[in-house]
């Protein structure tokens, strides 16, 4: 009887942790790139205006040294890195042209959520960018298919 209660208990306990989703490190699909040669991810958590610049002119050598089509670059952005990616951001026609030449922009929304908690208001971010829950995960993901991250 205490055999069956406890093997029940142990059934239904998977049962449940079947049914509840497993978070994912995947955020968004990875770049349709079929031809790319190279990927690479570029990490952005420093709201210092030198190392947004930095990473700004890194997709920018990198698109001019490989075809555009050769090479898949993904800027992930968490904690003070999403300023970069605000609407009001000094930089907004830089990223928007990266973008418009096949750069990914990754916002993550955990940070994004947490500003909103502290400030009582959410940020506005530039439509362009590519919204993510977790942006480590998206790095992690990325790193897990083929993608060298680096950190300017």
């Amino acid at each position: 009887m205490m055999r069956s209660q406890h093997l029940s208990a142990m059934l239904l306990a998977v049962l449940v942790w079947a049914a509840i989703p497993q978070a994912s490190a995947q955020q968004v699909p990875l770049q349709d790139k079929p031809f790319a040669e190279h990927k690479v991810v570029l990490q952005l958590s420093d709201g210092d205006a030198r190392k947004q610049a930095l990473v700004l002119s890194v997709a920018n050598n990198l698109l001019k040294a490989y075809d555009p089509d050769k090479i898949a670059i993904e800027v992930v952005a968490f904690g003070p890195g999403i300023d970069l990616l605000l609407s009001g951001s000094e930089r907004r026609r830089q990223v928007e042209s990266l973008i418009a030449q096949g750069v990914r922009f990754d916002i993550c929304l955990n940070t994004v959520d947490t500003l909103e908690r502290e400030t009582g208001k959410r940020p506005e971010f530039i439509q362009a960018a590519t919204p993510v829950q977790v942006g480590v995960g998206q790095i992690l993901f990325l790193a897990e298919n083929g993608y060298t991250v680096v950190r300017p």
